[in-house]
């Protein structure tokens, strides 16, 4: 135990405290505390509110605990964590609670939480350290199988559930880790020439009577944003053309915060679950262009400190969880803000940091702990 102890003082006193990244504390804080407020604006239940604050706390002290464990230390046990997410996700099919057509959340312990959330930092830590082990072999048949395979599985069972959004958020972070792990250029230049083709096929089928490829209700929803002549459509389309008509009523400075007033949208109970999905919406009703430009500033610099940081990472494994995370937290909220403003079909994906829900704000800001340890290591560039 003694020399335990002593090896983990040493190995806090190797860090160089003055490369903790500042800026990123501060912009994730701004964001955190930004959706705290509008959270408690969006609904008149206190419970969200203070859930959410819980939330921040308990994600807080996991950032202080993860940012000082050697990620290294944690990427030993990276087949733990991928037969963890199985589990996790593999529960859901059988003991998950299904909501409106969706089985997602599974309860432990009478904690209810969303695997698929956990399951795109999981990933990413997971295959940050197969990439470290396999990196001088990631070019051949065989190390692609393993990659493609590997993510194949707990991809199916969160496309399963059903969830097509999360499912392309693990696509696209999958696809960040494969280009920052340095797949060939001539194999991503392939991969395209196959892609392409493969997906004009998969559009003619999915506009084929019956097709089984997507969930009927998935359908309606890509299908009846482009499509506003039938009923289906109409009621699909019906919470984004008020979401787009609340963001436009909002003007420079917005209704304000809590505000009873008529014309509100949101007091009009137009935008259901704005809580969540639709959080974006509330912020341009009630703080303006100047709120959501705040919100687009403070999610693009959060961002980019990740990249930042996986630049000056000291290894493959660090650039990898900086990089992957940030593309998760960048591309989910490029995609929140579209169905908000009614530029992308309707997904149920939440705005990172700012959207109601334990499951995406634990896991997102345990992430962000390890990135605060990547950059605890930080390398000059050359």
């Amino acid at each position: 135990m003694v020399a335990l102890l002593t090896k983990i003082k040493e190995k806090l006193k190797s860090y160089n405290y003055r490369h903790i990244n500042v800026r990123l504390f501060i912009w994730l804080y701004a964001l955190l505390i930004l959706g705290l407020n509008v959270i408690a604006s969006a609904t008149k239940y206190d419970h969200y509110e203070s859930k959410q604050l819980l939330g921040i706390i308990v994600g807080s002290v996991a950032i202080v605990i993860l940012m000082l464990i050697d990620y290294h230390f944690i990427l030993k046990f990276y087949w733990v964590i991928y037969f963890l997410n199985l589990a996790l996700l593999i529960g859901v099919k059988i003991i998950g609670e299904n909501v409106n057509g969706a089985q997602r959340w599974v309860t432990i312990a009478g904690i209810q939480i969303q695997p698929s959330e956990f399951a795109k930092i999981f990933l990413v830590l997971f295959f940050a350290k197969l990439m470290l082990k396999y990196k001088d072999k990631l070019n051949t048949f065989k190390i692609l199988a393993i990659f493609v395979i590997t993510f194949a599985i707990p991809l199916l069972l969160v496309f399963k559930q059903p969830d097509l959004s999360t499912s392309i958020v693990l696509v696209v972070s999958f696809c960040v880790i494969m280009y920052i792990g340095g797949v060939s250029y001539k194999l991503i230049a392939s991969l395209f020439a196959i892609a392409v083709p493969a997906v004009i096929i998969l559009i003619y089928l999915l506009l084929q009577p019956n097709q089984k490829i997507l969930d009927e209700y998935q359908f309606n929803r890509l299908v009846g944003f482009y499509d506003e002549d039938n009923e289906v459509a109409e009621r699909i389309n019906y919470q984004q053309v008020n979401s787009e008509m609340a963001i436009g009523s909002g003007g420079l400075w917005g209704k304000g915060l809590h505000n009873d007033r008529e014309d509100s949208v949101k007091n009009g109970n137009y935008i259901s679950e704005a809580q969540t999905d639709f959080i974006f919406t509330i912020v341009g009703e009630e703080l303006g262009f100047v709120g959501t430009m705040s919100v687009i500033c403070l999610v693009a610099l959060v961002t980019f400190e990740c990249f930042y940081m996986g630049a000056h990472a000291p290894d493959i494994a660090g650039r990898i969880i900086c990089c992957g995370i940030g593309g998760i937290i960048g591309f989910q909220s490029f995609v929140n803000m579209g169905v908000a403003t009614r530029l992308l079909p309707n997904t149920g994906l939440p705005l990172p940091f700012v959207s109601y829900g334990l499951s995406s704000l634990l896991s997102l800001m345990a992430g962000m702990g390890v990135i605060f340890n990547v950059g605890l290591q930080h390398k000059k560039l050359l």
